[in-house]
């Protein structure tokens, strides 16, 4: 089977219990990864990439699909993004304010996940699971559901003094599971909390556990940048975040998206 197009992020299903179903997104055709476990698959880079806004032809992106431009103008792209608890919505200076009232401006879940190790971060109430995903956490629990991304940003500003707010991928990637308690964790993060942030604390939210598509965890990664290495062939050990785990390396789908591409498997 060969297919062609555009990569975009992995687009996932979870059930309780279940591996996470994994689709490899090509123009808007969807590839079931989980049907090609252990099987030899080829990606082949054409050497085109397009802005995934504007799609203009560019020759790299910037933050995971974008041209300079929209990178530079849009709203998610701008530092309160991936800095919430700098959010200047309140100063009149946001990039775009109807973005900003529709995507920040609601409700967020902070949480604590288990992914590399315990890391605390915030999500839009409503996009925890596909965030936790996309992380590959094997567990994680809302700890405080707060008005605003840029509240959720402070509590969470807090608490990286105390716990981590990044996952180390190599580390996600070889992990052979956790025996931390997030119930314990939870109860130590709470303590950490000013009272001020008291009325967005959640104490008792269930514990939610994932199981990722795997016949093999690999002892050590290596990344793939399809610039460098623009023909993939490998069998697929397995799918994990946005990482598609081969014995001839990790490809992160993501940070990919605009690249067009071509895909092989060695039987339909």
């Amino acid at each position: 089977m060969k297919q062609t197009g555009t990569l975009a992020p992995l687009v996932h299903t979870w059930n309780q219990d279940q591996p996470i179903d994994y689709l490899l997104q090509l123009s808007g055709e969807e590839i079931t990864l989980n049907d090609y476990l252990g099987t030899e698959i080829t990606i082949s880079f054409t050497g085109e990439i397009r802005c995934i806004h504007c799609d203009k032809r560019i020759k790299k992106t910037y933050g995971n699909g974008y041209c300079y431009p929209c990178f530079a103008s849009l709203p998610q792209m701008d530092l309160c993004f991936v800095r919430p608890d700098r959010c200047h919505f309140h100063e009149g200076t946001c990039r775009d304010p109807e973005f900003g009232l529709a995507y920040c401006m609601t409700p967020h879940f902070v949480y604590l996940a288990i992914s590399s190790g315990v890391k605390v971060g915030i999500t839009r109430a409503g996009n925890e699971t596909r965030r936790w995903i996309d992380q590959g956490a094997i567990s994680a629990v809302p700890i405080a559901c707060a008005p605003t991304r840029k509240d959720a940003g402070e509590i969470e500003a807090l608490l990286s003094n105390h716990l981590p707010d990044k996952t180390n991928w190599r580390r996600m990637l070889t992990s052979q599971g956790s025996d931390v308690d997030l119930t314990i964790v939870r109860e130590e993060a709470l303590g950490y909390i000013p009272e001020s942030y008291h009325p967005f604390l959640l104490s008792d939210e269930e514990i939610r556990h994932f199981h990722y598509p795997q016949v093999e965890i690999p002892e050590k990664v290596k990344s793939i940048n399809l610039l460098k290495q623009s023909d993939v062939t490998g069998n697929l050990l397995g799918v994990k975040g946005q990482y598609m785990i081969l014995d001839q390396g990790v490809l992160q789908v993501r940070n990919h998206s605009g690249y067009y591409v071509s895909w092989e498997a060695s039987r339909s």
